[in-house]
Protein backbone atom coordinates (compact mmCIF):
# COMPACT_ATOMS: atom_id res chain seq x y z
CA UNK A 1 0.00 0.00 0.00
CA UNK A 2 1.40 3.43 -0.92
CA UNK A 3 2.25 5.95 1.77
CA UNK A 4 -0.66 8.13 0.72
CA UNK A 5 -3.17 5.29 1.10
CA UNK A 6 -1.56 4.09 4.34
CA UNK A 7 -1.90 7.57 5.83
CA UNK A 8 -5.52 7.74 4.67
CA UNK A 9 -6.18 4.44 6.45
CA UNK A 10 -4.55 5.72 9.64
CA UNK A 11 -6.72 8.83 9.60
CA UNK A 12 -9.83 6.72 9.02
CA UNK A 13 -8.99 4.62 12.09
CA UNK A 14 -8.39 7.76 14.16
CA UNK A 15 -11.79 9.12 13.14
CA UNK A 16 -10.28 12.11 11.36
CA UNK A 17 -12.31 11.43 8.22
CA UNK A 18 -15.56 11.77 10.16
CA UNK A 19 -14.33 15.03 11.68
CA UNK A 20 -13.62 16.36 8.18
CA UNK A 21 -16.86 15.17 6.60
CA UNK A 22 -17.77 18.70 5.48
CA UNK A 23 -14.39 18.96 3.73
CA UNK A 24 -14.97 15.63 1.99
CA UNK A 25 -18.43 16.75 0.88
CA UNK A 26 -16.96 20.01 -0.44
CA UNK A 27 -14.50 18.07 -2.61
CA UNK A 28 -17.22 15.83 -3.98
CA UNK A 29 -19.51 18.78 -4.73
CA UNK A 30 -16.72 20.33 -6.81
CA UNK A 31 -16.26 17.03 -8.67
CA UNK A 32 -19.98 16.87 -9.42
CA UNK A 33 -20.14 20.52 -10.51
CA UNK A 34 -17.23 20.15 -12.94
CA UNK A 35 -18.58 16.84 -14.25
CA UNK A 36 -21.96 18.46 -15.03
CA UNK A 37 -20.33 21.43 -16.76
CA UNK A 38 -18.20 19.11 -18.88
CA UNK A 39 -20.72 16.43 -19.81
CA UNK A 40 -24.22 17.43 -18.76
CA UNK A 41 -26.52 16.54 -15.87
CA UNK A 42 -27.50 13.04 -17.02
CA UNK A 43 -25.26 10.46 -15.27
CA UNK A 44 -26.21 7.76 -17.81
CA UNK A 45 -24.44 9.72 -20.52
CA UNK A 46 -21.75 11.28 -18.35
CA UNK A 47 -19.22 8.76 -16.93
CA UNK A 48 -17.43 11.39 -14.85
CA UNK A 49 -20.68 12.46 -13.21
CA UNK A 50 -21.62 8.83 -12.60
CA UNK A 51 -18.29 8.33 -10.81
CA UNK A 52 -18.71 11.51 -8.74
CA UNK A 53 -22.19 10.42 -7.67
CA UNK A 54 -20.86 6.97 -6.73
CA UNK A 55 -18.19 8.61 -4.57
CA UNK A 56 -20.82 10.84 -2.99
CA UNK A 57 -22.92 7.80 -2.07
CA UNK A 58 -19.79 6.05 -0.77
CA UNK A 59 -19.20 9.02 1.53
CA UNK A 60 -22.84 8.86 2.72
CA UNK A 61 -23.68 12.24 1.22
CA UNK A 62 -27.45 12.91 1.42
CA UNK A 63 -29.37 12.65 -1.85
CA UNK A 64 -30.51 16.26 -1.61
CA UNK A 65 -26.89 17.43 -1.41
CA UNK A 66 -26.03 15.43 -4.52
CA UNK A 67 -28.98 16.87 -6.45
CA UNK A 68 -28.14 20.39 -5.26
CA UNK A 69 -24.59 19.98 -6.62
CA UNK A 70 -25.95 18.72 -9.97
CA UNK A 71 -28.29 21.70 -10.15
CA UNK A 72 -25.45 24.06 -9.29
CA UNK A 73 -23.34 22.68 -12.13
CA UNK A 74 -26.23 23.23 -14.53
CA UNK A 75 -26.54 26.93 -13.74
CA UNK A 76 -25.17 29.21 -16.44
CA UNK A 77 -23.92 31.79 -13.96
CA UNK A 78 -22.22 29.30 -11.63
CA UNK A 79 -18.66 30.16 -10.66
CA UNK A 80 -16.11 28.86 -13.16
CA UNK A 81 -14.00 26.15 -11.53
CA UNK A 82 -10.52 25.33 -12.85
CA UNK A 83 -8.57 22.14 -12.22
CA UNK A 84 -4.85 22.65 -11.64
CA UNK A 85 -1.87 20.85 -10.10
CA UNK A 86 1.21 21.88 -8.12
CA UNK A 87 4.43 19.97 -7.46
CA UNK A 88 7.08 20.47 -4.85
CA UNK A 89 9.44 18.94 -2.32
CA UNK A 90 8.61 18.64 1.35
CA UNK A 91 11.01 18.20 4.27
CA UNK A 92 13.90 15.82 3.52
CA UNK A 93 13.17 15.99 -0.22
CA UNK A 94 9.87 14.09 -0.11
CA UNK A 95 7.97 14.56 -3.39
CA UNK A 96 4.51 16.10 -2.95
CA UNK A 97 1.95 16.37 -5.77
CA UNK A 98 -1.14 18.54 -5.17
CA UNK A 99 -4.39 18.48 -7.19
CA UNK A 100 -6.69 21.49 -6.85
CA UNK A 101 -10.04 22.76 -8.07
CA UNK A 102 -10.39 26.53 -7.72
CA UNK A 103 -12.23 29.64 -8.85
CA UNK A 104 -9.17 31.81 -8.09
CA UNK A 105 -5.78 30.60 -9.31
CA UNK A 106 -3.88 33.47 -7.72
CA UNK A 107 -5.28 32.68 -4.27
CA UNK A 108 -4.61 28.98 -4.64
CA UNK A 109 -0.98 29.16 -5.76
CA UNK A 110 -0.26 31.78 -3.09
CA UNK A 111 -1.65 29.52 -0.39
CA UNK A 112 0.11 26.37 -1.62
CA UNK A 113 3.46 28.18 -1.85
CA UNK A 114 3.01 29.56 1.67
CA UNK A 115 2.36 26.07 3.08
CA UNK A 116 5.52 24.67 1.49
CA UNK A 117 7.62 27.60 2.69
CA UNK A 118 6.27 27.53 6.26
CA UNK A 119 6.65 23.80 6.80
CA UNK A 120 10.09 23.12 5.40
CA UNK A 121 9.36 22.50 1.74
CA UNK A 122 9.62 24.28 -1.58
CA UNK A 123 7.10 24.62 -4.40
CA UNK A 124 8.62 23.65 -7.76
CA UNK A 125 7.81 23.68 -11.46
CA UNK A 126 4.97 21.60 -12.88
CA UNK A 127 6.34 18.46 -14.50
CA UNK A 128 9.25 18.06 -12.12
CA UNK A 129 7.68 15.02 -10.45
CA UNK A 130 6.09 13.29 -13.44
CA UNK A 131 8.79 10.64 -13.51
CA UNK A 132 8.16 9.72 -9.86
CA UNK A 133 4.45 8.86 -10.07
CA UNK A 134 2.19 6.57 -12.11
CA UNK A 135 -1.50 7.34 -12.63
CA UNK A 136 -3.49 4.41 -11.27
CA UNK A 137 -7.12 3.65 -10.59
CA UNK A 138 -7.76 3.00 -6.88
CA UNK A 139 -11.02 1.49 -5.60
CA UNK A 140 -11.90 1.14 -1.91
CA UNK A 141 -14.70 -1.38 -1.34
CA UNK A 142 -16.25 -2.59 1.93
CA UNK A 143 -15.88 -6.37 2.21
CA UNK A 144 -19.32 -6.88 3.74
CA UNK A 145 -20.65 -10.26 2.64
CA UNK A 146 -18.34 -10.56 -0.35
CA UNK A 147 -16.56 -13.90 -0.69
CA UNK A 148 -12.90 -12.98 -0.98
CA UNK A 149 -11.71 -15.57 -3.53
CA UNK A 150 -14.70 -15.14 -5.84
CA UNK A 151 -14.53 -11.36 -5.64
CA UNK A 152 -10.79 -11.28 -6.34
CA UNK A 153 -11.24 -13.47 -9.42
CA UNK A 154 -13.91 -11.10 -10.74
CA UNK A 155 -11.78 -7.95 -10.32
CA UNK A 156 -8.63 -9.59 -11.67
CA UNK A 157 -10.64 -10.34 -14.80
CA UNK A 158 -11.48 -6.61 -15.00
CA UNK A 159 -7.82 -5.54 -14.78
CA UNK A 160 -6.91 -5.45 -11.08
CA UNK A 161 -3.13 -5.20 -10.66
CA UNK A 162 -3.10 -5.34 -6.86
CA UNK A 163 -5.69 -6.29 -4.21
CA UNK A 164 -5.34 -5.83 -0.46
CA UNK A 165 -7.80 -6.50 2.35
CA UNK A 166 -7.30 -4.47 5.52
CA UNK A 167 -9.68 -3.34 8.26
CA UNK A 168 -12.65 -4.82 6.35
CA UNK A 169 -11.87 -2.86 3.17
CA UNK A 170 -10.62 -4.09 -0.19
CA UNK A 171 -8.21 -1.70 -1.93
CA UNK A 172 -7.93 -2.47 -5.64
CA UNK A 173 -5.35 -0.88 -7.90
CA UNK A 174 -5.65 -0.84 -11.71
CA UNK A 175 -3.76 0.67 -14.61
CA UNK A 176 -5.23 4.02 -15.61
CA UNK A 177 -6.56 2.58 -18.88
CA UNK A 178 -8.44 -0.15 -16.95
CA UNK A 179 -10.23 2.31 -14.66
CA UNK A 180 -13.37 2.36 -16.83
CA UNK A 181 -13.59 -1.42 -17.12
CA UNK A 182 -13.28 -1.76 -13.35
CA UNK A 183 -16.09 0.75 -12.86
CA UNK A 184 -18.25 -1.30 -15.24
CA UNK A 185 -17.39 -4.44 -13.29
CA UNK A 186 -18.51 -2.76 -10.05
CA UNK A 187 -21.80 -1.79 -11.68
CA UNK A 188 -22.20 -5.29 -13.07
CA UNK A 189 -21.64 -6.80 -9.61
CA UNK A 190 -23.95 -4.14 -8.11
CA UNK A 191 -21.19 -3.07 -5.72
CA UNK A 192 -20.96 0.53 -4.54
CA UNK A 193 -17.33 1.47 -3.82
CA UNK A 194 -16.60 3.62 -0.79
CA UNK A 195 -14.42 5.57 -3.22
CA UNK A 196 -13.07 5.24 -6.75
CA UNK A 197 -10.49 7.61 -8.19
CA UNK A 198 -7.43 8.10 -10.33
CA UNK A 199 -4.46 8.56 -8.02
CA UNK A 200 -0.75 9.23 -8.40
CA UNK A 201 1.14 6.24 -7.01
CA UNK A 202 4.89 6.67 -6.36
CA UNK A 203 7.19 4.39 -8.34
CA UNK A 204 9.70 4.43 -5.49
CA UNK A 205 9.30 5.50 -1.89
CA UNK A 206 11.48 7.03 0.84
CA UNK A 207 11.56 5.91 4.48
CA UNK A 208 12.28 8.45 7.24
CA UNK A 209 12.57 8.35 11.02
CA UNK A 210 9.55 9.14 13.19
CA UNK A 211 10.31 12.83 13.75
CA UNK A 212 10.98 13.46 10.06
CA UNK A 213 7.88 11.50 9.06
CA UNK A 214 5.72 13.62 11.35
CA UNK A 215 7.14 16.81 9.80
CA UNK A 216 6.27 15.63 6.29
CA UNK A 217 2.77 14.51 7.27
CA UNK A 218 2.18 17.81 9.05
CA UNK A 219 2.77 19.60 5.74
CA UNK A 220 0.58 17.08 3.89
CA UNK A 221 -2.27 17.59 6.38
CA UNK A 222 -2.00 21.40 6.21
CA UNK A 223 -2.20 21.31 2.41
CA UNK A 224 -5.16 18.90 2.47
CA UNK A 225 -7.10 21.28 4.73
CA UNK A 226 -7.10 24.03 2.08
CA UNK A 227 -10.56 24.44 0.55
CA UNK A 228 -9.15 24.43 -3.00
CA UNK A 229 -7.21 21.17 -2.58
CA UNK A 230 -8.77 17.95 -3.84
CA UNK A 231 -5.92 15.46 -3.37
CA UNK A 232 -2.34 15.32 -2.10
CA UNK A 233 0.04 12.52 -3.10
CA UNK A 234 3.59 11.86 -1.86
CA UNK A 235 6.37 9.27 -1.98
CA UNK A 236 6.91 8.89 1.78
CA UNK A 237 6.82 5.24 2.82
CA UNK A 238 4.89 4.58 6.02
CA UNK A 239 5.83 1.15 7.36
CA UNK A 240 3.54 -0.85 9.63
CA UNK A 241 5.89 -0.07 12.52
CA UNK A 242 5.72 3.63 11.75
CA UNK A 243 1.94 3.46 11.37
CA UNK A 244 1.65 2.06 14.88
CA UNK A 245 3.68 4.99 16.24
CA UNK A 246 1.54 7.50 14.38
Amino acid sequence: MSGHNKWSTIKRKKGALDAKRSKIFSKIIKDITIAVKEGGADPDGNPRLRLAIANAKGASMPKENIQRAINKGSEKDAAALIETTYEGKGPHGIAIFVECTTDNLQRTVSNIRAYFNKYGGELGQNGMLNYLFDRKGVFVIPKGDLKQEEFEMEVIDAGAEDITLEEGLFTITTAMEDFGSMMKKMEQLEIGPESASLQRIPKTTVTLDEDSTRKVLRLVDIIEEDEDVQNVFHNLEITDEMADKL
